[in-house]
């Protein structure tokens, strides 16, 4: 068994459990290999020597069988940027709040293991959208993907911007809004879904447009196929605007075209039976909490 693990919190109280994924991946004489920057702050608490590291640009085949995000949903989208297209499994431990991604408790992380050696776990292939090369937008570089959402918004201003929009080539609308999200099953549950988008099962062949605050105010997400391909033109008082990739953000030209398609490659998680997408929703948004009850 070969596995990499990562985390961006550096913080005490993630130690003990980082700890003990490390001890039950040792009983089982798995191959480790630490994210360069986390394993430097390992080794200042613990022995981190026999430990192989890997940073984004070097260090990981598609011969590692899990990789592991220790945080929130946040932190696993930085952990796409590392898998890229390699294929390898993602399972997230949830050190953090609120978590739709990252499914496992902290306290329970020696079952990642456990139930991993078992095969007590099915791999769900979650699509990517990505601002096609055509869009030259050289801040982008190659991390052109995301695995929740592309969002573009205005930037230095509290005036809204209108986000000419097609799809295929085909007119859709202009949106007069804070912006636009082209959401991903996946990002279903995040920014979309706090702007009133819906929440979408994470192997539907589909992406949905929210707008932000729009101003025309019957303007309503649109669930669309991800074979579409769409075409956005932004314009408003200021010479730029924001386009983000997750969390990666860069400022564009108002006026310049931009081509968002779904990716040709995709992220695999690791959804285990204990803990499955539905009872993620269950547990997560409270459905069918009532104090009635």
């Amino acid at each position: 068994m070969k596995v990499a693990v990562y985390s961006q919190m550096y913080q005490e109280d993630t130690l003990q459990y980082v700890m003990e994924l490390l001890d039950e991946l040792q009983k089982e004489h798995a191959v480790i290999a630490i994210e360069k920057e986390f394993h430097y702050f390992l080794s200042q608490k613990y022995s981190a020597a026999n430990y192989t590291t890997f940073t984004d640009v070097e260090g990981l085949d598609s011969s590692y069988d899990m990789f592991v995000s220790f945080g929130g949903d946040g932190t696993i989208l930085r952990a796409t940027t590392f898998v890229k297209d390699l294929g390898i499994p993602i399972v997230g431990v949830n050190t953090g709040r609120l978590g739709f991604l990252s499914t496992f408790s902290k306290e329970e992380v020696r079952k990642v293991v456990q139930e991993f050696k078992r095969g007590e776990y099915t791999i769900v292939e979650r699509s990517l959208v990505e601002v096609d090369q055509g869009s030259d937008i050289l801040e982008l570089n190659e991390l052109r993907f995301a695995l929740n959402e592309i969002t573009v918004s205005r930037k230095d201003t509290t005036s809204m911007i209108t986000v000419e929009t097609y799809l295929n080539n085909e007119y859709l609308t202009s949106y007069w809004a804070d912006g636009l999200i082209i959401s991903t099953p996946t990002g279903s549950t995040g920014y979309s879904l706090s702007c009133g988008g819906p929440v979408i099962v994470p192997t539907a062949k589909s992406l949905v447009l929210t707008p932000i605050a729009p101003h025309n105010l019957n303007a309503r997400p649109l669930v669309i196929s991800d074979d579409t391909q769409i075409r956005l033109k932004v314009s408003g008082r200021e010479d730029n605007h924001l386009i983000s990739l997750d969390s990666r953000i860069a400022s564009v030209e108002n006026g310049k075209e931009i081509l968002i398609k779904k990716a040709d490659f995709v992220i695999k998680m690791i959804e285990y039976t204990s803990e499955s997408f539905l009872k993620t929703l269950r547990n997560k948004l409270l459905w069918g909490e009532d104090r009635r009850n």
